[in-house]
């Protein structure tokens, strides 16, 4: 069930709604918008006293059934978008947010130079990995903790917030210390106690769409962020695996109005791993911007060349600086800033 508070309740009416709904058994998540505070109630409620008749209450606006088997993504559990602050910058709301930096961090004069790079052009958050999944044991892993240690003195310098991937439980506090956006990547998209662990932290989590993931898996594997008290979920889709060879992936732009149909929360496009190819990359951003994605994910090296992963889909210094020229108009048409 869902409970929708009143605007402007005290604090002693919020609680008095929680503690009645603990009573009927139920466990209560909060949610709270700009105007309005939604209570998701998980519970069975062929066992359960039902909730409705809190509707009768003075600080409740209403209560309604969800049918959905995800219940805290859904869009009928908060019909307004959701947006996510992550340093000043709001992810989901009026300005569209482009998140942009290497692959993999490889050392401090490439991050560093990205960085400040990125964030002239207008790139709002940076993205750097610092532990990556690669298909090969033999293929370049990252630098661990020095290349957190390096996108925090990024983030000093530049005063960009950061996302970076977070692989394992075991470094979930460590990546957490540095990260303003936990990235749950493909391989990792149903690796629930990940999930978990992940929302515990409190920090924003992007929620990558797996390589074969169908639209529900990918709902109910975010309900596993909000279900754990962590309201600041992002859903990216970076392409799926198909029959396809002529790219890496097959980006699947319907995704956008799917997940705002399904969705409050924002939805966010990576086409850098969704074509894996760099002379494809502003067309699939013009494409995602034009209908109606929230932000973008763009690998960015100053050599692709010479990168030491994905060299193939990240595009120069010089092309970020026009793609974001170009998508300027696309944005305004958006209804976007």
């Amino acid at each position: 069930m869902i409970v929708v508070l009143k605007p402007n309740i005290t604090k002693k009416d919020e609680v008095a709604v929680l503690k009645e709904i603990r009573k009927l058994g139920y466990k209560p998540h909060i949610m709270r918008g700009v105007e309005r505070t939604v209570i998701g109630a998980i519970g069975d409620e062929r066992t359960h006293q039902s909730l409705e008749t809190l509707a009768v209450w003075p600080q409740v606006e209403r209560v309604m059934p969800v049918q959905k088997r995800y219940k805290l993504v859904s869009r009928e559990a908060h019909k307004a978008n959701s947006s996510i602050n992550v340093r000043g910058t709001i992810i989901g709301g009026k300005k569209f947010q482009v998140m942009a930096g290497p692959c993999s961090v490889e050392d401090e004069k490439q991050l560093l130079t990205t960085a400040h790079a990125v964030k002239k052009a207008g790139a709002t958050i940076l993205r750097g990995g610092a532990f990556k999944p690669r298909t090969s044991p033999y293929e370049f892993q990252g630098l661990g903790e020095k290349g957190l240690k390096l996108l925090a003195k990024a983030r000093r310098e530049t005063g960009l917030g950061i996302i970076t991937e977070l692989l394992s439980q075991d470094h979930c506090e460590l990546v957490a210390e540095y990260a303003d956006i936990l990235q749950i990547g493909a391989r990792n998209a149903q690796n629930f106690q990940l999930l978990i662990a992940a929302a515990k932290t409190g920090k924003p989590v992007l929620l990558k769409r797996g390589l074969s993931m169908k639209v529900e898996e990918w709902l109910l594997a975010g309900e596993y962020v909000l279900a754990n008290e962590n309201p600041n979920l992002l859903f990216c889709e970076r392409g799926i695996r198909t029959f396809e060879t002529y790219t890496r992936n097959t980006l699947d732009l319907s995704m956008i109005p799917i997940i705002k149909q399904e969705s409050h929360c924002p939805i966010v496009i990576d086409p850098s791993q969704g074509a894996g190819r760099s002379d494809l990359v502003l067309s699939m951003c013009k494409g995602a911007v034009a209908m109606g994605a929230d932000a973008l994910l763009i690998e960015v090296h100053p050599n692709p060349a010479e990168a030491l992963s994905d060299g193939a889909q990240q595009i120069t210094l010089e092309g970020f600086a026009r793609l974001m020229e170009e998508l300027k108009p696309f944005i305004a048409a958006a209804g976007k800033e």
